[in-house]
């Protein structure tokens, strides 16, 4: 059972790494070229109105001012007003959230599905043709950019064949379901080769372990052994590297959403880059490291759970 110190200990260490974040956004935020005043008012306002604009949004004051008003305002809940959008910051973020986490999830899920399998199935024929042509599609995957994946499926499976929505969201799960399935499919494609290489190298060395040869020996059902032996020590590695791949997807959102049109926050970013709007982007920048530093969280949990040396008393 993991103690309730081990998950305290591990909040405890989150906090110094969102003080750390919280520094390097709001100076690299700062470093963008352009100016948020120009970008509101454009190039034809007169310097009055510019500095104006400058005065409202408080990019007059000092770097170490307005680094103190973002930090205390933001431990207050204020991640501030939109430059872009006009309304406050943690409002546009909740309006583009549940498509992100949905793409999320359904991705991670599809990888999942996908990769869990054919990993048993290539271990389990280790160098032969099912072995041989499992992993030879999945080195396909991992050779060809995600974005150049995702444009030839959704020519032939959105466009020629017109089984699934080519972008959007769509306003109900039916709808959010096939809207996604080509932006997730895409991404897990990729996701679930690296997976699948990983768990099928786990499971061919827990095979390969002397408690299983002994668990045979025993005359144990291979159900049994595959089961209670083999699966669960060949996932402790796995696990981790499905929380780091669950982090890339989360701030790697950007390019799937903007190629497949996803409403998201991961478009949003990319919307609020190009506004120089800088309230968005410390606010979006800092929501994903509390979701990448939540499924991390997760992750140690998980690992913990499988691998006893790691449980805390």
């Amino acid at each position: 059972m993991i103690s309730l110190r081990y998950i305290f200990t591990r909040l405890l260490w989150m906090i110094p790494t969102f003080f750390l974040v919280m520094i390097i956004i709001f100076f690299l935020v700062r470093l963008l070229p352009g100016d948020p005043a120009i970008a509101i008012a454009g190039d034809k306002a007169s310097n009055a109105e510019l500095d104006a604009i400058r005065q409202k949004l408080g990019l007059d004051r000092s770097l170490v001012t307005q680094f103190w008003f973002f930090f205390t305002s933001t431990l207050q809940g204020n991640l501030g007003q939109s430059i872009l959008l006009k309304k406050p910051v943690l409002d546009a973020i909740m309006d583009r959230f549940p498509a992100t986490l949905f793409l999320t999830i359904y991705t991670v899920l599809m990888s999942v599905c996908i990769a869990g399998p054919l990993a048993f199935v290539a271990a389990l024929n280790r160098n032969r043709w099912p072995d041989t042509l499992i992993r030879s599609v999945f080195q396909i995957g991992l050779s060809m950019p995600v974005f150049y994946i995702g444009l030839l499926l959704m020519t032939f499976l959105g466009g020629y064949l017109r089984l699934f929505a080519v972008g959007g969201y769509g306003s109900n799960w039916q709808e959010h379901f096939s809207h996604l399935f080509l932006p997730a499919f895409t991404v897990a494609l990729y996701t679930s080769a690296i997976i699948m290489r990983n768990l099928r190298s786990s499971v061919i060395e827990v095979l390969d372990a002397e408690y299983v040869q002994f668990a045979r020996a025993k005359g144990l059902p291979s159900q049994v052994i595959l089961g209670r032996h083999v699966l669960r020590n060949a996932l402790i590695s796995t696990v981790t590297l499905l929380g780091l791949s669950i982090g890339n997807l989360i701030s790697g959102t950007l390019v799937t959403e903007t190629v497949f049109a996803v409403p998201g926050v991961g478009r949003l970013m990319l919307e609020a880059i190009f506004a120089r709007d800088y309230p968005l982007i410390q606010g979006l920048t800092l929501t994903f490291a509390v979701l990448v530093s939540v499924v991390f969280l997760l992750t140690d949990i998980f690992q913990s759970m499988l691998d006893p040396r790691m449980r805390l008393s």
